[in-house]
């Protein structure tokens, strides 16, 4: 028997490539206050939380939310690049056409971005992705780059987005000019132990799951391994239904959950 089938399933709601869903946990709740907040003033913010947190896919959310017609949103998360790498690939990531140089480039996205907010009313969001990694040269030239009237006007939005040691990066010296244009700052933590039964019986409820899945010590056992990480726990759970299934289980149980916890720690 299919494994959904089994446990009245009419998808994997914790296997990658599943329907994408979005579980409204308190995190997500402080989360969209402050793009909010972003949204109506402008400027730079940072997202920051440890992998498998659930950043890229709260804000793939939010960017479905913002309307065309008045944001062009601008996602990368090429951030290992050089100086003059990067703003190639900014350039051609915003719809235009690369230039050799660096400065090319640099009045062209200026340019750009004057033309749609003038012009179009529109708010370019520049999302810049595992941002970590990048070096403090790009930093220090977005202060630049996003200036506009003698620093008196915010006409885009920059969304930097990484672990927490972007913060270690954005305290330094050099980075302090840029630091102090930052609006928004928040940082993902681990999901409680109430959330993350809420993201489990969430993800369920998506598959229209019309049975018990999994009793309570199995629960209490995916939550205590998981500690608060969705993507533990969507593996955890993803792995207890192909056990289950194997062992022609019909529920989840405590020691189902066990197996499936020491198979993704080998893995």
């Amino acid at each position: 028997m299919n494994y959904t089938a089994r446990y009245g399933l009419e998808f994997n709601p914790f296997a990658k490539n599943s329907k994408d869903q979005l579980i409204e946990t308190n995190d997500y709740k402080q989360i969209t206050q402050r793009l909010k907040f972003l949204v109506d003033h402008k400027g730079f913010g940072v997202l920051t939380g440890e992998p498998g947190r659930g950043k890229t896919t709260t804000i793939r959310h939010w960017t479905k939310q913002l309307s065309p017609s008045l944001f062009n949103v601008v996602y990368t998360s090429l951030s290992t690049l050089t100086l003059n790498e990067f703003y190639r690939h900014l350039a051609e990531e915003f719809g235009l056409v690369a230039r050799h140089r660096k400065s090319d480039n640099y009045k062209c996205i200026q340019a750009e971005i004057n033309r749609l907010n003038l012009e179009k009313r529109i708010t370019p969001v520049f999302i810049i992705d595992e941002a970590n990694y990048i070096s403090s040269s790009i930093l220090n030239d977005f202060k630049m780059l996003f200036n506009f009237e003698m620093d008196s006007k915010d006409r885009a939005i920059v969304l930097l987005m990484g672990t927490p040691t972007l913060n270690n990066t954005l305290r330094l010296k050099a980075n302090e000019a840029l630091r102090q244009r930052i609006t928004m700052n928040y940082n993902m933590g681990n999901l409680s132990k109430a959330d993350s039964r809420t993201y489990i019986k969430c993800k369920l409820q998506s598959a229209n799951a019309h049975q018990m899945v999994f009793d309570e010590p199995a629960l209490e056992a995916i939550i205590n391994a998981a500690s608060g990480t969705p993507r533990i726990i969507n593996k955890i759970c993803d792995m207890c239904l192909i056990i289950g299934n194997q062992q022609n289980a019909e529920l989840i149980n405590t020691d189902i959950a066990l197996a499936a916890v020491n198979e993704i720690e080998l893995g």
